[in-house]
């Protein structure tokens, strides 16, 4: 305190403080900064050149892998375009190689084993690669594939021994300069424990220092702003220590000022907003029944209207009945104009209040298997497949919570579609399928139809929108509408995907039951495990041939396609529009119908 009185603020103190351990730092920081340089040179030298190096190391022998596979795939399909991995793999192969003599150019070891690589690959190519491919495209994939000996085999097998020879000198030389920075790192580390120490001792006594001149005054100065916080906004403010301290409770007896004259005005705000959330609240609710009365008009003036348009239907259907071709051509055509509208009028009711009845008559969610739902599909689809020689085909479907009467009505919504815009001359078909996404199944309905235009992709859900005139595809163009609301209705959401190549697809999601994406989890959770616990074996990229995953779900829960079903008469199934043919309802076999 004498020192205080004396002059010594507490900037000047902690100054002098800071100019004895600096003195220290700075000698141990020079021996740091050298000592840093040496491993900063070390690391970069592990990070840009030989890490980088081990990786390219594995890319060569992926770009050759790619090579052999392509060659190994055109030998038996005869198909040029599955030498595209052939050529991409020797065009990665070139580049691989300038990026590891770039890299590499320091390491004798490794610029060697490079051109021993490069050479018998290059050797591979001419004996075996080239050989198969002339011959394949000539002589016919039996020809191409009696190439593939054993000992182009052993040879392919020999360059990849080379490659590993590569990448065992790369990891000799990143194992060396790892030895270099573990022992600079050392040395580091010794270098940092003496200036902790230092550290510590300037901190213990400033900290001595400071609990006389910051600690107590600042406890006092809390103290008195705690009571101002706690709701005593008139309580002054003094200080006392330092200089500094005795400013800072001037500035902050300043802003409890401020804060007082703010807080009336905030409490005035609060009770403007209050109000206007009052009044909002009031417009929520008119438009809430507002929204609910014009529900009930659509239905009460739908429901009203079918009388009278029954009776005008009936009579004019007696008017064709009985006087057809006792009056002129004209009349009759009028009549014939009077029933077409009667009778169109009466759908466009019947689908309005369809439409109007979804998501107020409710039965409740249930537990819905999709799969017997699209048995009811294709049961209720029955005669308009017949007549267009249509073939419906779905995969493995999903259990979800909802009211099976209106997910009937959407996936007959949706066949019905894909079989009316069919393409002239050509077989309708049809695939349902379906697959877990995060916590949502996404199922599609794929055709080989006439497609839609991205254009039109959101202007087909609307209701009583229609894309063609009603003489070229009957219907009330109220189908796609219901759908959408019957999909909204259970919290999912639809649309079309305009990128299919060929007919139309539409998906739309519905929410998944918790234990499904548990079990999806569960299932990820255990290939991850599987694949940990296969560390030591080789890599699926090392090896020639993969072996496809078995019939079940994916990583991501997704069922995986099921095998071809056959007819009964043991013939094998052409794969549908959607994919390869999954389950239908009689054990895996398509329903077709003509």
């Amino acid at each position: 305190m004498n020192t205080y009185r004396r002059g010594w603020t507490l900037r000047r103190r902690v100054l002098a403080l800071l100019a004895v351990v600096g003195v220290l730092l700075v000698g141990l920081a020079a021996a740091e900064a050298v000592v840093a340089a040496k491993n900063r040179a070390y690391t970069d030298t592990l990070l840009t050149r030989t890490g980088p190096l081990r990786v390219q190391g594995q890319e060569m022998l992926n770009a050759l892998l790619d090579q052999e596979t392509g060659v190994r795939g055109y030998a038996v399909s005869g198909n040029r375009a599955d030498l595209a991995p052939y050529e991409q793999g020797v065009q990665q192969e070139r580049d691989v190689a300038a990026t590891i003599a770039d890299l590499g150019r320091d390491y004798p070891a490794v610029a060697g084993a490079l051109r021993t690589a490069q050479q018998q690959a290059a050797d591979w190519r001419r004996t075996v690669a080239e050989p198969v491919i002339t011959t394949t495209a000539s002589s016919g994939t039996a020809a191409g594939q009696a190439l593939i000996t054993a000992q182009a085999r052993q040879q392919f097998d020999e360059v990849r021994a080379t490659v590993g020879d590569l990448q065992t000198a790369i990891l000799t030389e990143r194992e060396k300069g790892a030895r270099d920075i573990e022992r600079t790192g050392n040395m580091l580390v010794m270098l940092l424990i003496v200036a902790a120490v230092v550290v510590v001792l300037a901190g213990t006594l400033m900290l001595l220092s400071l609990e006389r001149m910051v600690i107590r005054p600042l406890t006092g100065l809390a103290q008195q702003v705690r009571e101002v916080a706690a709701g005593d906004y008139q309580h002054h403010i003094a200080g006392s220590g330092p200089p500094e301290f005795r400013r800072l409770a001037d500035d902050v007896d300043v802003m409890r000022q401020k804060i007082a004259k703010d807080l009336a005005e905030v409490r005035a705000a609060r009770e403007n907003i209050e109000w206007v959330n009052s009044q909002l609240q009031k417009q929520a609710e008119e438009l809430t029944r507002s929204n609910r009365d014009l529900e009930q008009f659509a239905y009460v003036a739908s429901h009203d209207l079918q009388e009278p348009l029954r009776k005008v239907a009936s009579f004019c259907q007696l008017l064709q009945r009985r006087y057809a071709g006792q009056l002129d051509e004209r009349a009759d055509q009028y009549i014939a104009f009077a029933v077409d509208g009667a009778q169109r009028m009466q759908r466009l009711i019947n689908d309005l209040l369809a439409f109007s009845r979804i998501g107020r008559l409710t039965t409740g969610f249930v537990d819905v298997d999709l799969n017997k739902v699209m048995g009811d599909v294709a049961s209720q689809t029955e005669p308009g497949r017949q007549y267009a020689d249509a073939e419906l085909t779905w995969g493995e479907l999903p259990v979800i919570r909802g009211e099976e009467p209106l997910l009937t009505n959407l996936l007959v919504n949706l066949v019905s579609n894909s079989v009316k815009f069919r393409r002239p001359d050509v077989a309708p078909k049809v695939r349902v399928s379906a697959r877990l996404v995060g916590d949502e199944w996404e199922v599609t309905c794929q055709d080989n139809g006439i497609g839609i235009e991205a254009e039109f992709a959101d202007k087909i859900f609307v209701i009583f929108q229609r894309l063609h005139a009603k003489d070229a595809y009957p219907g009330t163009g109220i189908g796609l509408a219901i759908v959408k609301k019957i999909v909204e209705y259970h919290g999912g959401r639809v649309w079309v995907d305009t990128d299919q190549a060929e007919g139309t697809a539409i998906r739309f999601t519905l929410p998944a039951r918790p234990e499904d994406v548990e079990a999806a989890k569960a299932a990820a959770e255990a290939d991850a495990a599987v694949a940990d616990g296969d560390t030591d074996a080789e890599s699926p990229a090392a090896t020639d041939d993969v072996t496809p995953d078995p019939v079940g779900e994916t990583a991501d829960g997704a069922a995986r396609p099921t095998p071809v079903g056959r007819q009964p008469d043991g013939t094998q199934d052409e794969d549908p529009p959607g994919g390869p043919p999954g389950h239908g309802t009689t054990g895996g076999t398509k329903e077709r119908v003509g």
